[in-house]
């Protein structure tokens, strides 16, 4: 559904916001590393992540990136999606680029009620809520 490189931005969202309220900024090492991500790839991901104001970096001793405490719980699923691979989610389930309820391709009518579903989640779940599992230990990032 989502481009690797999208998958990735999550992934690296939700490991740095979870370090961030453990009280840790982390490196590019690190996150490349903990996503199973390439360094090269890892840091293009990263620099549209603060570009987006999703994640900050800071420079120098003492630095790497983190996420606002302030606004882990603001910052919503669907902004990482629409960062890297725009309004998806309102796009045709078949690539059409014509196909809406006047014009409808094929599938429209049984994606539409799981695509509605899928925007309403993605809009109501917050970097916080992605963290929750993962700083119980209860979720993985990787195997």
């Amino acid at each position: 559904m989502f481009s690797k490189t999208c998958e990735y931005a999550i992934r690296a969202s939700i490991y740095i916001a979870a370090q961030t309220q453990k009280g840790y900024r982390v490196s590019l090492i690190d996150v490349a590393e903990k996503i199973e991500s390439p360094e090269a790839f890892t840091s293009k991901i990263l620099q549209k992540l603060v570009k987006s104001e999703i994640i900050q970096s800071i420079k120098g001793p003492g630095g790497g990136f983190l996420v606002d405490v302030n606004h882990i719980e603001s910052i919503k699923l669907i902004q990482i999606v629409e960062a890297f691979d725009g309004n998806v989610l309102n796009q045709c389930s078949l690539g059409l680029n014509e196909c809406s309820d006047v014009q409808p391709c094929p599938f429209h009518s049984k994606y539409k009620p799981v695509k509605e579903k899928l925007l309403h989640i993605f809009e109501n779940t917050s970097l916080k809520d992605l963290t929750r599992g993962l700083l119980s230990e209860q979720t993985f990032l990787k195997l």
